[in-house]
């Protein structure tokens, strides 16, 4: 027992040494070069697993240190990592403040771990040159929505934030985006990129956010980089990635139209090392929507890991897993008196049994490994898989036909789709960035290749119930009356239905339909494979304030109709795609550029959602001239952009106006874009956040065979767009951490389509005002937000008064957020 006791007090005087050893600490600030205190920077200690991360403040502590030298390294994206020799004495303290100078040496070559900024601005750029750059080194507009905004805005999917980018609009309810006058959608890869890779996504359904870190508005064609894309630009979704400290938030919102969300972000370490990272974020949403029969049952599982085994080589592993359940919107139809204000606006020509039913994966995995300081490889591979089972009563675009040719404008004539289909993507992206001094120029040169496939897989087919009956059995769209012989009529000599009409008069029109009744004709997709190569090497030189980029790609294109099968026909498209830019730095905070693009997007049968589109078509090609000027105000808490552009477009596809097949599609033979936009975002203050944009855009048909349509503004193109959102947080006084948004939108009119009818429909001009309050009590967050504060009726966009895309009347949305 003696000895026990003897043991026990030599234990207690060993931890109390250990302890009186190490009571020493190194505490400080780091602040950047104007003097503002920098957050998350990452404060390590050369070989050891200690450290710390900065507070608000710009503050850290490092406690229980032994006395002796330490090596600190200081370390945060966009800034020059700094290393910093201490010497503490025993059981001493040392106090040092530290200044971290703006450059890209602290960048990652390719996007691995999280973004540590947390407000409406956003410093880096990786897509938009596929090299670590500061986007006002960059010669082009490049537009960005922060997570932070998101979330202030209660945003949940990709048409819901690009309201906050001037010169950016929605065409319809779907996935389908309009950037300067062109259009962006799902169902092809020309515009839109998920980690800046190009990816297949729903053509029907906006793109969810809960897991994305920012959306991206990379403006004008960037096929230098990209291959395929879309003239007016790309919009990039970049996922959360994990973070080196701890972070986790949970957040339920609950508001109009019996919507139910929740959200979940989780990110930290997994070892002691910091060496294995993860994020794992969930999104689920229950919302009816304000439109007749609509609703939406949306959930997002995306976890996502950060491998970093050394300083000079990191993994990152991301899946977005997303489950969509809803019925197709075909939009708000009217009377035939072109009013759309005679027709509700929650008026939607589904019927109860329809559905749809959408399942997408992706799975990203990145690799950047640096041979050296100069050198380093990044290789991202991405699988991406889309699922599409659909059951809809839609029109046949047109009102219903009487038998004398005439129409009957109280009524719209329908057809029925049952469609299933199912694609894998493929791709793949290799590339080594090189930097090297030719005397005193500083380069960065880029040297890649990447492979893209795209393949519907064998299956994908579709039953059509068409409108009129046929006197052979069979169904079709379109009532002729010069061949009324070949109709079934009733005793008035009116075509009769196969699918009923929808009567805009009635109130049981969505109703459940008897559809064994219906007669069907089959649509098989027969299978496609689509793969393209490119070549591409890009400079970026550093003459004094002088930037140059020069870039150069070389696109193979081939496409595989009737993919494996007798009848297999394989076409071929090359292209060789030039960029050039210059960017001038005017003043410290000031940079002037102009950039010179050529673009290419390819278009074959199989590209198109509607097999009786036609096809194939010659490719597009464009070309876009731009300059401007980048500015940082505020001790760079604000970034300010302003752009004059031109975009030509050559060999856009529009409706035919085929009296015999309303879907068919004929190349247009040049379109032209000019504009000037104007962008802030950031804040003015550290408690003050603003987003505020303008852009002005001609965006019309120049050349045509088309009769009567040269000079015309483009469909769902607004000559006019204005957008402006700020956020201020009371700091002191009797409101003390009270926060109030306030926001505007404004859409001048624009034309629907353009040559389906002599005048087009236009859907007139809007303003819509937006609010919230924000209370923060510790961790816990509460928050309102009014959208469409004032009620007003408006369109975001359309074809034609039978196919309309009514906005939102006004909602509330309440939201509880906890922080730990």
């Amino acid at each position: 027992m003696k000895a026990i006791r003897i043991f026990g007090c030599l234990l207690l005087f060993m931890a109390t040494g250990c302890l009186m050893a190490q009571s020493g600490s190194i505490n400080g600030q780091v602040r950047n070069t104007t003097g503002d205190p920098l957050e998350f920077v990452t404060v390590g200690i050369a070989g050891s697993s200690g450290g710390d991360v900065t507070d608000a403040e710009g503050r850290f502590a490092i406690q229980n240190l032994n006395a002796g030298r330490y090596n600190l390294i200081f370390s945060s994206m966009g800034y020059e990592t700094q290393n910093r020799m201490v010497s503490l004495a025993s059981d001493g303290q040392a106090s040092l403040d530290v200044v971290l100078s703006e450059g890209l040496f602290g960048l990652q070559t390719i996007e691995i771990t999280g973004r540590r900024e947390t407000s409406y601005d956003n410093k880096e750029t990786f897509s938009a040159t596929k090299t670590a750059s500061l986007i006002k080194n960059v010669p082009s507009t490049i537009n960005f929505v922060t997570k932070e905004l998101m979330l202030d805005q209660v945003a949940f999917t990709v048409n819901d934030v690009v309201k906050n980018v001037a010169g950016v609009n929605q065409f319809s309810f779907y996935n389908d985006i309009s950037i300067r006058g062109f259009r962006v959608q799902g169902q092809q890869n020309s515009g839109t990129l998920l980690n800046g890779m190009r990816t297949f996504t729903s053509f029907w359904k906006p793109q969810l956010v809960p897991h994305i870190e920012r959306v991206e508005v990379i403006k004008g064609p960037a096929s230098a980089l990209f291959g395929n894309a879309s003239p007016g630009g790309a919009i990039n979704r970049v996922t959360k990635k994990p973070l080196a400290e701890s972070r986790k938030s949970i957040s339920t919102s609950v508001g109009s139209f019996n919507t139910l969300r929740t959200l979940a972000d989780f990110t930290g370490t997994m070892t002691e090392d910091k060496k294995l990272l993860y994020r794992l974020n969930l999104g689920f949403e229950n919302s009816d929507g304000f439109r007749d029969l609509q609703f939406s049952r949306n959930l997002v599982i995306a976890p996502s890991f950060a491998f970093l085994p050394s300083d000079n080589t990191s993994l990152n592993f991301d899946i977005v897993y997303q489950d969509s359940k809803g019925r197709l919107d075909r939009g708000q139809a009217a009377f035939g008196n072109r009013d759309l204000y005679s027709t509700p606006i929650t008026t939607s020509l589904s019927a109860v049994n329809d559905y749809l039913d959408e399942t997408t994966i992706n799975a990203t995995l990145s690799l950047r490994h640096q041979f050296s300081e100069r050198i380093s490889f990044n290789s991202t591979y991405q699988l991406s898989s889309y699922n599409e089972d659909l059951l809809e009563h839609r029109t046949s675009n047109r009102f219903a036909s009487l038998g004398d040719g005439s129409f009957d404008e109280s009524k719209v004539a329908m057809r029925v789709f049952i469609r299933k289909r199912s694609w894998n993507n493929n791709s793949i992206n290799n590339y080594l960035n090189i930097d090297f001094d030719a005397g005193s120029i500083k380069n960065t040169l880029l040297i890649g290749h990447d492979y893209f496939r795209q393949e519907q897989l064998p299956g994908g087919s579709q039953l059509e119930a068409r409108s009129y009956l046929l006197q052979n059995g069979t169904a079709t769209n379109v009532y002729n009356p010069a061949n009324a012989v070949n109709y079934v009529l009733d005793d008035a000599g009116n075509p009769v239905t196969n699918v009923d009409h929808f009567d805009l008069s009635s109130p049981i029109g969505n109703g459940m339909r008897d559809m064994s009744k219906y007669i069907y004709n089959q649509v098989t997709y027969n299978q496609f494979m689509q793969e393209s190569h490119g070549l591409y090497l890009q400079n970026q030189s550093e003459i004094g304030p002088l930037k140059i980029l020069l870039g150069l790609r070389q696109e193979y294109f081939t496409d595989y109709l009737n993919y494996n099968s007798p009848g297999e026909e394989i076409v071929d498209q090359q292209a060789l795609l030039p960029r050039v830019g210059l960017v001038y730095s005017l003043l410290p905070n000031t940079n002037l550029y102009g950039t010179w693009v050529q673009g290419y997007q390819p278009q074959t049968a199989a590209a198109f959602i509607n097999p009786e589109a036609g096809g194939p078509f010659d490719p597009l090609t464009s070309e876009m001239v731009e300059i401007g000027a980048k500015s940082e105000w505020f001790n760079k808490r604000l970034s300010a952009t302003l752009s004059v552009y031109q975009i030509i477009e050559r060999g856009g596809l529009y409706n035919a106006n085929d009296p015999n097949n309303p879907e068919r599609l004929e190349q247009i033979g040049e379109e032209q874009s000019r504009g000037i936009e104007m962008n802030l975002s950031g804040n003015i203050l550290p408690n003050w956040s603003i987003v505020a944009g303008y852009a002005f855009n001609d965006a019309k048909i120049t050349a045509s065979d088309i009769e009567g349509i040269i000079g015309r503004q483009k469909p769902n193109a607004p000559r006019n767009t204005a957008n402006f959102w700020t956020k201020y947080i009371f700091e002191s006084g009797a409101f003390k951490d009270l926060g109030i948004g306030l926001g505007y939108n404004h859409v001048s009119d624009r034309f629907g389509s353009i040559v389906s009818a002599t005048e087009p429909d236009i859907f007139p001009s809007y303003g819509i005002f937006d609010t919230a309050l924000y209370y923060k009590l510790s961790k816990v967050q509460f928050q309102i937000n009014v959208n469409n504060l004032f009620n007003e009726t408006y369109w975001v966009g359309g074809y034609d008064v039978i196919r309309a895309f009514p906005g939102s009347p006004r909602n509330i949305m309440t939201t509880v957020s906890y922080t730990f």
